[in-house]
């Protein structure tokens, strides 16, 4: 693959939130699998765990525990900020724009920690470096997953709530998870029922920086909550949209 196509790739990795409910063949499933596998981890450790989730009564089941999460959410938007616009309208993961509902595949990812063993005893003996490392693998596992996808003609996208408590302890009773593996994130996999719109991006020289830099090189306060405001309200008018 040369650059051009590395850029056509990745900007063509999109979070689809509407999905038709055809079935997704194994080999599909697994082809996204194997692309994940070979992502970097910290000292090769591949700490990474895939349980793909096809059943409908089991889907059915994590969506109304993710639908919990959001009632909660709700109430926590009330507290937000008023600079910053209107509020999240979510009462439940339709109103969100992330009507996952119908994707006929879950694939979550879950980390087993007991592989930080394997580190070197320097990040073993720091808890923040060892878990940045941790889930750095993890990150790095699930965005190949994603552009796998992507390549095959699918959409995807990112069920990030599936790692909240009660998501969590939910799903890990449900589905017999051992309670020592951690959750990182859930794609929802399906053929795409919506073409997505465009993305709202930061200007790359604003963001690139070389050499000896100053605090004149970077954005101000009032420019990063100008910006926040510009994203979220962007996003918030895309879902609606939708």
């Amino acid at each position: 693959m040369d650059y051009d196509n590395l850029l056509d790739l990745v900007k063509r990795r999109r979070s689809i939130r509407r999905f038709k409910t055809d079935p997704i063949p194994d080999e599909r499933i697994n082809q996204i699998i194997e692309v994940a596998r070979w992502a970097p981890s910290g000292f090769n450790m591949q700490p990474w765990e895939y349980v793909v989730v096809k059943k409908p009564e089991l889907r059915d089941k994590i969506v109304e525990y993710i639908k919990t999460y959001w009632a909660q959410s709700k109430s926590m938007e009330a507290t937000r900020e008023p600079w910053q616009g209107k509020p999240w309208k979510a009462s439940g993961v339709v109103d969100a724009g992330m009507d996952f509902t119908t994707a006929p595949v879950f694939i979550i990812l879950f980390g087993d920690p007991r592989t930080n063993l394997g580190l070197p005893m320097g990040l073993r003996y720091d808890k923040h470096r060892c878990q940045t490392v941790f889930t750095s693998g993890l990150a790095s596992a699930f965005l190949y997953m994603h552009l796998a996808a992507t390549t095959l003609g699918l959409a995807s996208q990112w069920v990030s709530s599936i790692s909240t408590p009660f998501p969590s302890c939910m799903v890990k009773d449900l589905l017999g998870i051992p309670h020592e593996m951690e959750p990182y994130d859930m794609m929802a996999l399906g053929y795409p029922a919506i073409q997505p719109s465009g993305k709202f991006m930061r200007d790359q020289e604003k963001m690139i920086h070389y050499d000896d830099c100053g605090s004149k090189d970077f954005r101000s306060d009032d420019e990063v909550k100008d910006y926040v405001k510009k994203a979220r309200n962007w996003t918030i008018g895309t879902h609606r949209r939708k």
